[in-house]
């Protein structure tokens, strides 16, 4: 087992008081802020750990689908890029969640840290009501960047609460 542990920066707490994209940005910023915090104190092994039996989720893959999750939404359907997916792939359709085994600690957030941040920067440059080029995915309807962002907030919610149950299931450690 690898001594190196991660170390999750601090995060910051929500604003109370300010403008609808402050509000916004602030509540998901706190979120992305979270998912590392439920990595805090880990090893690599313990991250890409699977403790409940019939899913295949792992801290490790939650930190990866959500780098995906932040590509997906801002680059590919708010601005139409084309751009090489995180971690999937036609022979690996969940490869964030499924291709885990030999997934490096450092790289790994290294990735997060840089989607999150094209993410942020893609958000700073467009109005609220900014149109995606590309539909939602269920749908011939398109989203704006302001529906983006509040999907965001509920994607990473989830997963946070995910996260909470598999870093109690890991190692015992609760806590928001």
């Amino acid at each position: 087992m690898s001594d190196t542990r991660y170390r999750a920066p601090e995060r910051a707490g929500v604003i109370r008081h300010g403008d609808e994209r402050a509000q916004l940005t602030a509540w998901l910023d706190f979120y992305r802020a979270t998912i590392l915090r439920k990595c805090d104190g880990l090893t690599i092994e313990q991250m890409r750990q699977r403790p409940l039996a019939t899913s295949q989720m792992s801290l490790i893959g939650a930190v990866r689908h959500l780098s995906f999750v932040e590509q997906y939404w801002f680059e590919d359907v708010l601005l139409g890029r084309t751009v090489e997916y995180l971690y999937v792939s036609e022979e690996f359709p969940d490869g964030e969640w499924d291709c885990i085994d030999d997934a490096p600690m450092a790289e790994t957030f290294a990735t997060f840290a840089a989607s999150c941040e094209t993410s942020r920067l893609i958000t700073s440059e467009c109005e609220l009501d900014q149109r995606a080029v590309n539909a939602h995915p269920s749908g011939s309807e398109t989203v704006d960047l302001r529906w983006i962002l509040i999907h965001l907030i509920e994607e990473y919610a989830r997963h946070c609460g995910h996260a909470d149950v598999l870093r109690e299931l890991i190692d015992g450690v609760t806590g928001f």
